[in-house]
């Protein structure tokens, strides 16, 4: 059987609207939530809630495509660019790249999409890169573009797809297709279908040498804060990474196909997902400014550089719980002071013990 862009009707897609009106009216909701919670803090409180939820979606969506960033350069090339202070003054180009990528995203998600955008898009999330031929522009080698896997003598291929030639046919076709569906465009859909079919639209015609997942998924966010008319962030990459089999295995399902009913199903669930799991984090970022305050100045330098190491694990905190152990590690302190430390941390309130003796593990006490 033929792949999706090769069938005649291509690329008319086909869908059930109709099993998607729960999820749609879900997304708003959500949003209205989201707003709610904003509108009860101060713009600096929100600022620092932005600058974290854009690294840990960059570095999230990063991580799916095997490459690991730096957190401390990238949050820190992010706060520069929001005008916030900084003890970093180098960042990593690779770094540096992505948040101008990510502010460029969050800043000018009402513009129609170009090929000059993506161009600049994939220029950022490239740099430093010296093995591709094709950087900021399109694809043009002759070879197929195929994902595949399994041993080098007996390969397996999941996807090919449309040749380098058909890359600007294919794209103009996407992009006039992107802008008509907006609220504003011509036909305009709703924001799960729409951002759905964008990025398996997007990822099928694979129009770059590389960087097409992170791409896509911009155009993700692109969409969802297009239908709200203000920035959206949600943790796409942080669901996607958490299920990457079920993620590829949705791909894989529908890349002979033009009817995505499933597709759609399954990735507005993903984007509902990524919508809670980024308010719980705000939730967690609000909780740990209410712990500072709490705390003011009663920690020592160790104490201080523990409960920054918690919170940089996110509401999900140390697999297992902290236990002394870790705390003498992140310290390079003695036994006796970590357990010392430890238990001034529960009396003030800041950690919560569980567990006796070898099995005692420590949580920040806080709701989320």
């Amino acid at each position: 059987m033929s792949w999706n862009w090769q069938q005649a009707n291509w690329p008319d897609f086909t869908y059930q609207a109709s099993q998607f009106v729960g999820g749609e009216e879900a997304f708003f909701l959500q949003a209205g939530v989201w707003m709610g919670t904003c509108a009860h803090i101060s713009q600096e409180d929100q600022t620092q809630i932005m600058v974290d939820l854009i690294t840990n979606e960059a570095i999230k969506t990063s991580e799916i495509e095997g490459e690991l960033l730096n957190r401390a350069s990238l949050k820190s090339s992010i706060r520069r660019n929001f005008g916030l202070p900084t003890d970093i003054t180098r960042t990593p180009p690779a770094e540096r790249g992505m948040s101008e990528m990510r502010l460029d995203l969050y800043r000018h998600f009402h513009d129609a999409l170009t090929h000059e955008i993506l161009y600049n898009w994939h220029h950022l999330l490239m740099a430093g890169r010296r093995d591709l031929a094709d950087v900021g522009r399109y694809r043009t080698h002759e070879e197929p573009m195929q994902i595949i896997s399994g041993p080098v003598h007996k390969p397996k291929v999941y996807f090919e797809a449309p040749p380098s030639d058909d890359v600007c046919k294919e794209m103009d076709l996407f992009i006039d297709w992107f802008n008509r569906t907006s609220p504003e465009g011509a036909a305009p859909l709703p924001p799960l279908t729409r951002a759905s079919m964008a990025h398996f639209y997007f990822v099928t015609i694979h129009p770059f040498e590389d960087g097409n997942g992170r791409i896509g998924r911009a155009l993700v966010e692109k969409v969802l804060s297009q239908s709200l008319e203000k920035p959206v962030l949600v943790s796409l990459s942080q669901v996607l990474s958490d299920d990457k089999k079920a993620y590829y295995s949705a791909l894989e399902k529908h890349n002979k196909t033009l009817e995505i009913t499933s597709w759609i199903t399954f990735f507005a669930d993903v984007i509902l997902k990524a919508q809670k799991q980024a308010q719980n984090l705000v939730n967690f970022i609000i909780q740990k400014t209410k712990l500072y305050e709490h705390v003011g100045n009663k920690l020592n330098a160790r104490q201080a550089k523990v409960v920054a190491r918690l919170f940089q694990e996110g509401p999900a905190g140390f697999k297992g719980g902290l236990s002394a152990e870790n705390y003498t590690r992140i310290t390079s302190t003695s036994q006796s002071t970590a357990t010392r430390d430890l238990h001034e941390m529960v009396t003030l309130g800041i950690l919560i013990k569980k567990g006796e003796l070898k099995h005692t593990r420590y949580w920040l006490n806080i709701s989320n």
